[in-house]
């Protein structure tokens, strides 16, 4: 696994409007209705990280999710953090419904 450069990241970031890169991580906030659905959201998200066996720096303050990723083994961000944030979107923002 490889330390991704920041264009590589900043290109990546362009299918992830939510999420920000500084400080050798990228980093996304989510608000959901109530603590609840927090909780909930961190719980699927807590399944992914187990299946990937990457695991995110992340804090809950009521309906407030605040995730950093990076890859400690890299010192940085690789593709890996970029799977997990896209499995992490696929759980917080599920397909508009029609």
């Amino acid at each position: 696994m490889n330390k991704l450069s920041e264009e590589e990241i900043r290109v990546k970031l362009l299918r992830f409007p939510d999420w920000d890169y500084y400080d050798d991580a990228i980093h996304a906030e989510f608000e959901f209705e109530n603590f609840k659905d927090c909780f909930s959201a961190m719980s699927r998200i807590a399944f992914e990280c187990e299946a990937l066996n990457h695991h995110p720096d992340w804090s809950n303050v009521y309906n407030v999710l605040t995730i950093s990723l990076s890859t400690h083994s890299v010192n940085g961000v690789s593709d890996l953090d970029f799977k997990l944030a896209e499995a992490i979107e696929s759980i917080v923002e599920p397909e508009d419904e029609e």
